[in-house]
C-alpha cells in the first residue's frame, strides 16, 4: 500500500510540475521556450522548391535499367573535343590503375592481380560504347573496377568512353 501511496504521489508531483512550467511559458515574458530560435524555424512553411531540381526523365536509373549495347551518348563520340574531355578526364580519374599507356600498369594498377584492363586490347575495343559506359559507371562485377557514377558527371563517363574508343587495337 505504501508503494502505491508514493508513485500516486511522484505522478501527481510530475503532473502538477508539468503544468506550473506550462502556466509559466505561456504567461510571462521570459523564458518562452516557444520563442526561441532553436523552435522557430520549425514552425515557419517550407520553402517552395524550384522546379526541374529533382529528375523526372533520364538520369543514372534508366541508363542503369538499360542493357548496354542499346546504350547511345547524346552527343557524337567522333568529335575531337568529346575526346579531348575523355582524355582529361581520363588521367584525372583513371591513370592511376590503367596506366599512362592504357594498359593496367598505373601506379596503383601495378599492385593488382590481374593487372586492370589493357583499353587497346581486342577485348575492350570489339565492346559496345554502352557496354563500356555501363563498366565505367556502376563497376564490374567480380571485378576491381570501382563503380565512378557518383564520382564523374553522365557526359564525362561518355567522353573517357570516346577517348577510349578513339585509341584502337594495340598493335
Amino acid at each position: 500500500m505504501k508503494k502505491l501511496i508514493a508513485l500516486a504521489v511522484v505522478l501527481v508531483g510530475a503532473l502538477g510540475a508539468y503544468h506550473a512550467l506550462m502556466f509559466y511559458d505561456n504567461n510571462f515574458r521570459y523564458g518562452r521556450m516557444r520563442e526561441t530560435p532553436a523552435v522557430k524555424p520549425h514552425e515557419e512553411p517550407l520553402i517552395p522548391m524550384e522546379g526541374g531540381i529533382v529528375p523526372v526523365f533520364g538520369g543514372d536509373a534508366v541508363l542503369r535499367g538499360t542493357p548496354g549495347p542499346a546504350l547511345k551518348p547524346s552527343f557524337a563520340m567522333e568529335d575531337a573535343n568529346v575526346i579531348a574531355r575523355g582524355k582529361a578526364v581520363y588521367f584525372t580519374f583513371c591513370a592511376q590503375c590503367h596506366g599512362l599507356n592504357f594498359d593496367g600498369n598505373g601506379t596503383v594498377g601495378q599492385s593488382f592481380m590481374p593487372l586492370p584492363t589493357d583499353f587497346r586490347s581486342p577485348a575492350v575495343q570489339s565492346k559496345s560504347a554502352g557496354e563500356l559506359f555501363k563498366s565505367v559507371s556502376y563497376g564490374i562485377p567480380g571485378g576491381r573496377q570501382p563503380p565512378l557514377e557518383t564520382t564523374i558527371p553522365i557526359d564525362d563517363r561518355w567522353a573517357v568512353v570516346a577517348f577510349v574508343k578513339s585509341m584502337g587495337v594495340r598493335h
